[in-house]
This record gives structure tokens, C-alpha cells and sequence, in this order.
């Protein structure tokens, strides 16, 4: 199997969910996203993949969400997409993709609802 993993190796959840990926994903890619950011296309294609769209991949306690305003009832996951490519700082962590689907993983077990059972 393979996954992808939207890494910021400052965020202990996400060095968690690393090393839970480490050790059961063979084919594994960690995209530091801070340092290569990824494009609105991309954070779409997660968003469609994610139960609860663009606003689960918002970082809400990032003080410049409030500054954007893009907690506002009437925000679109467009301007949600549309601010985390501009501001990668944005995007909540971590975010796992594989074949069995895509999710947030906070906390960091979230991310076995998406990984292969083990015998």
C-alpha cells in the first residue's frame, strides 16, 4: 500500500503519525508542505476525499484564519483552498492519503481508520 503524509516535523502529531506510517506502510511520501506547499489543485482533490471537505483541512487555532476571517459562516471551501495555498501554515496536520480514503489525523490513531487491518 501506499501513502501520502502532509508533514510538519514540528507538530509532535504529526511525528507520531509518521512513525505509525513508518512501521506499516511500505511505499511511504512525506511532503513537508510548509516547504513545498501544495496547489489549490491538489487541496481540492484532498478536500473531495475528506468526510467533511475543505473546512476540516483549516488550522482554526492559526490566528491567521481569524485574520482571514475564514471562519465565517458564509466562507466558501473555495476560500478555504484558495487561503492554504497562499498560507500553507494553514493546513491542519497531519493529513494522510491512501487508497482507502484521506483523513485530518488529529489525534494521531485517526489515521488507522484509513490504513490496511493488521493481522
Amino acid at each position: 500500500m501506499q501513502a501520502t503524509l502532509y508533514h510538519n516535523p514540528r507538530c509532535g502529531t504529526s511525528r507520531t503519525v509518521l512513525d505509525i506510517l513508518r512501521n506499516e506502510i511500505p511505499d511511504l511520501t512525506v511532503v513537508e508542505y510548509l516547504k513545498t506547499p501544495p496547489d489549490p489543485e491538489t487541496l481540492r482533490d484532498l478536500a473531495s476525499r475528506l468526510p467533511t471537505g475543505a473546512g476540516s483541512l483549516l488550522r482554526t487555532k492559526e490566528p491567521l484564519a481569524t485574520e482571514l476571517k475564514l471562519m465565517e459562516k458564509d466562507t466558501t471551501e473555495e476560500q478555504i483552498i484558495e487561503a492554504i495555498s497562499a498560507h500553507p501554515i494553514l493546513l491542519n496536520r497531519p493529513v494522510v492519503v491512501t487508497a482507502l480514503g484521506a483523513r485530518v489525523c488529529r489525534p494521531a490513531e485517526i489515521v488507522r481508520e484509513i490504513l490496511p487491518p493488521t493481522a
